[in-house]
């Protein structure tokens, strides 16, 4: 297979994968793979094969114009390109069994549909300062984890735990049957994020920087908390809004801990 460090683009910026049989291969072979990017135009079995496969595997693809890709090796790349992460994801019930080891309640962070790569990073140094279990990604529809990503995450996300799942309502369903509170952060929410209690198995769902929280995985959560604000603006930062979540429940449970000692 071809692997290649290049930064091809000025905004990706890690290993790449060319070719339409390698990459067919290392779908079939479970490789984990960001995005796989297109010409415009390709045809043919094997083609269709590395779409069916793309799909099955929940790997978003993106066609392009042929001038795109001759960034990419010269254009010696058969119209194939594909991404390959920066770090390695875990499995979600792996993750999580490594986090009740280190915690009896633990914390995670769920991205919805969150876009850009800065804030993914800005998020995981914010859930590794507070000592959280992972961060839990869409397979579709959020930031590619890139080397911007790593260093807005000054390095948390080669030692926080991230994992990708189909879609959400995956891991929610899966973290309810482990005991989490599902906790939504989100301005239509009634109640404040001081008024939940988040000193048990607690997961935080942060919503995209334009649309916020999907309805469908809005209705699954189990509690919505609003952040109190005073100003005109009427959101934050989502990587703010996830600290501000974070640390409200190292809060709590400093407090919990000093009480008992």
């Amino acid at each position: 297979m071809q692997y290649n460090m290049e930064n091809t683009e000025k905004k990706d910026i890690g290993y790449h994968l060319y070719g339409m049989h390698p990459v067919l291969e290392a779908v079939l072979s479970g490789r984990q793979i960001e995005k796989v990017l297109l010409k415009q135009g390709l045809e043919g079995q094997q083609f269709r094969q590395l779409l069916t496969e793309l799909d099955r595997h929940s790997i978003p693809f993106q066609f392009v114009p042929a001038e795109r890709l001759a960034r990419f090796r010269g254009g010696k790349n058969q119209g194939v390109v594909a991404y390959l992460p920066q770090i390695d994801y875990m499995p979600l019930e792996e993750m999580v069994d490594r986090a009740f080891q280190k915690d009896s309640a633990p914390i995670f962070v769920l991205l919805d549909g969150v876009s850009d790569v800065r804030n993914l990073g800005a998020v995981a140094r914010s859930a590794e300062c507070a000592g959280a279990g992972g961060i839990i990604l869409p397979a579709k529809g959020g930031a590619a984890i890139n080397a911007d990503g790593v260093k807005a995450s000054a390095g948390a996300l080669l030692r926080i735990g991230v994992s990708k799942c189909k879609n959400l309502r995956i891991p929610i369903y899966y973290l309810k049957e482990r005991g989490f509170q599902i906790v939504a952060a989100t301005e239509k929410a009634d109640g404040l994020i001081y008024e939940v209690d988040m000193k048990k198995p607690t997961a935080f769902v942060m919503g995209s920087e334009g649309k916020g929280i999907s309805d469908s995985v809005l209705a699954l959560c189990d509690v919505m908390a609003r952040i109190p604000m005073r100003g005109d603006i009427g959101s934050l930062n989502v990587s703010v809004a996830a600290s501000l979540m974070l640390f409200e429940a190292v809060r709590q449970r400093t407090i919990r801990a000093n009480t008992n000692l």
